[in-house]
């Protein structure tokens, strides 16, 4: 259900909070998985720190969106911004798509095998948490403020929930068994999550 307008300024004040939120912990997270990665030489956990960013981005985009709200009382400019901020929100993960797929399947042709990471194990088991209480949060705000905007990005954060879980799996498995496709082929499933996040926030669908 839809705010009223009487509960719109106390939503856009939380949704600002959540936003805020994501960008501080995906930063340091990103950091973090991307040390991880360039220790190790890890596919799945270079893809894991970048889409964080990508993550920063969209959680950006939306600060933006909803700050725009706050300051405008024109219905046309606020539909507008909301719009943009769908497409921008989509076309930020397409770049990161190829090259996930590039660096893992010349990974994998390769044979290069990844060090063992317990740190990138454990920066993936936090995020496990994290991501799913912000994506929760998320969603319930952006549904009763009707922003379909909102909306996908915090089905970017359930993604990340996913891909947080492929990471540690794939990750996890190098690391405790010496598997070490594992973990490129960790890496490859980030990018169907991703495509899917993109298509949800390029088409826009109703928040329900």
């Amino acid at each position: 259900m839809t705010a009223t307008s009487a509960d719109r300024p106390g939503l856009l004040r939380r949704g600002l909070r959540l936003e805020y939120l994501t960008v501080s912990w995906n930063v340091v997270e990103g950091v973090l998985a991307i040390a991880a990665a360039l220790a190790a030489g890890s596919v799945a956990l270079l893809g894991f720190g970048l889409d964080s960013f990508v993550e920063t981005a969209s959680g950006a985009i939306i600060v933006w969106r909803l700050l725009a709200e706050q300051r405008a009382t024109d219905h046309e400019r606020i539909e507008a911004v909301e719009h943009r901020a769908q497409r921008l929100v989509a076309a930020s993960l397409v770049g990161l798509v190829v090259y996930i797929v590039y660096d893992a399947v010349t990974t994998l042709l390769a044979g290069e095998r990844p060090d063992a990471s317990p740190f990138g194990v454990l920066i993936a088991g936090l995020s496990l948490g994290v991501m799913w209480w912000l994506a929760r949060a998320k969603r319930r705000t952006a549904i009763a403020l009707g922003s379909r905007a909102m909306q996908a990005d915090a089905f970017q954060t359930t993604a990340c929930w996913w891909l947080s879980l492929a990471v540690l799996v794939g990750v996890g498995l190098n690391t405790a068994l010496g598997v070490w496709w594992a973990d490129p082929v960790a890496a490859l499933v980030i990018p169907v999550f991703l495509l899917g996040e993109a298509r949800e926030a390029w088409e826009g669908e109703e928040c329900d």
